[in-house]
C-alpha cells in the first residue's frame, strides 16, 4: 500500500495532505462529522405523483437526501433512459415541497449546469468513474460530487478519479462503494465493505455505500445497509419505489417505503450503539 507522499497518486485527497476528515456542506446537513447521513429515493424519476409520494415517504422515515435519476444510464438502448428535462422540473418540486436537499447523476459535460441548477449534490455514476472532462466539469459547478467506484475499479483508481475533481478546485467530494463486478449471477455486484475501512485510512474524504446497486435485490438491501453503518460509512444510498413491481428502472432492488421506514428504525438503534446519530432534517 502507498507508504510515502512522493508514491501518492492522489495527494490533495490523502490523509497526508490533510489529516483531519472532510465535512460536506449540503445545506443544512453535514456529511462527514461521524454521523450518518441516509440519502433515498428512486431509481428514476418516472412522474410527479411517483417522486412526491415517495419524497414524503422518505422525509417521514428520516432520510436527510433526496435521491433520484432525471438522466438514466441503460445497458440497452431501448430501456428507459429517464424524463431528462422534466425529470429535473420535477425534482427541483420535489425538493422545495419537501425541503431535502437533492441528489441526481449527471452524464454530460454539456448537462452540469442544467443540471447543478436542481441539483444539491452532483452524482457521477459508475460508468462515468474515469470519464475525466466529465470530472473537471462537475468541479468546476461548484457543488458537492458524490463520485461512484467504477465497476472494475481498483481503491486507488477511484481515488484519482476523485483527485482530478479536487485538482480542477473542487475540495467538496463525497466517495461512493457501489459494489464491484463480481462472478455470481445470484448477486447484480460484490459490495466490497473493506474498500470502506481501507478508504476512511487513506483518504479524509466522506464514505458514502450504495446497497441497492450493490446486491441488485430489495431483500438484501437491509442487512447490507446495516452493515455498512458497522463498517464506517458516513452516508447510504437507498434505493425507494412507492411501487416496486411497478418501477421503469431497478424495480427489483427497490425497497416500498415501509421496509425503507423499518430500516431506519433498525440504522438508528445501530448508529446509537456506535455512539452516533442518523441526521434527519
Amino acid at each position: 500500500m502507498m507508504q510515502n507522499a512522493k508514491a501518492v497518486p492522489f495527494k490533495l485527497a490523502s490523509r497526508e495532505e490533510c489529516p483531519q476528515d472532510t465535512r460536506v456542506q449540503v445545506g443544512s446537513v453535514t456529511i462527514g462529522d461521524g454521523n450518518v447521513v441516509v440519502m433515498a429515493g428512486p431509481c428514476a424519476v418516472e412522474s410527479e405523483e411517483q417522486l412526491l409520494e415517495c419524497a414524503r415517504a422518505v422525509r417521514r422515515a428520516g432520510a436527510a437526501v433526496l435521491r433520484g435519476g432525471a438522466f438514466k444510464p441503460r445497458t440497452s438502448p431501448y430501456s428507459f433512459q429517464g424524463l431528462g428535462e422534466e425529470g429535473l422540473a420535477l425534482l427541483a418540486a420535489a425538493r422545495r415541497e419537501s425541503g431535502l436537499p437533492v441528489i441526481t447523476e449527471v452524464l454530460d459535460p454539456r448537462h452540469v449546469e442544467q443540471v447543478s441548477r436542481c441539483a444539491d449534490i452532483l452524482q457521477i455514476g459508475t460508468r462515468n468513474m474515469q470519464n475525466f472532462t466529465l470530472l473537471r466539469e462537475v468541479a468546476l459547478a461548484g457543488k458537492p460530487v458524490l463520485l461512484k467506484r467504477g465497476q472494475s475499479a481498483t481503491i486507488e483508481e477511484w481515488l484519482c478519479a476523485a483527485e482530478y475533481i479536487m485538482a480542477a478546485g473542487n475540495r467538496q467530494v463525497l466517495l461512493c462503494e457501489r459494489g464491484i463486478r463480481g462472478f455470481d449471477p445470484l448477486l447484480r455486484n460484490t459490495l466490497d465493505l473493506s474498500a470502506v475501512a481501507v478508504v476512511k485510512q487513506l483518504t479524509h474524504l466522506p464514505v458514502v455505500v450504495d446497497p441497492s446497486h450493490a446486491v441488485g435485490r430489495a431483500r438484501f438491501v437491509p442487512a447490507m445497509a446495516r452493515a455498512a453503518l458497522a463498517a464506517g460509512a458516513d452516508g447510504l444510498l437507498i434505493e425507494v419505489h412507492p411501487c416496486p413491481e411497478k418501477a421503469l428502472c431497478d424495480g427489483q432492488q427497490s425497497l416500498t417505503p415501509e421496509a425503507f421506514a423499518a430500516l431506519m428504525g433498525q440504522l438508528r438503534a445501530l448508529a446509537r450503539a456506535m455512539g452516533r446519530d442518523v441526521v434527519t432534517v
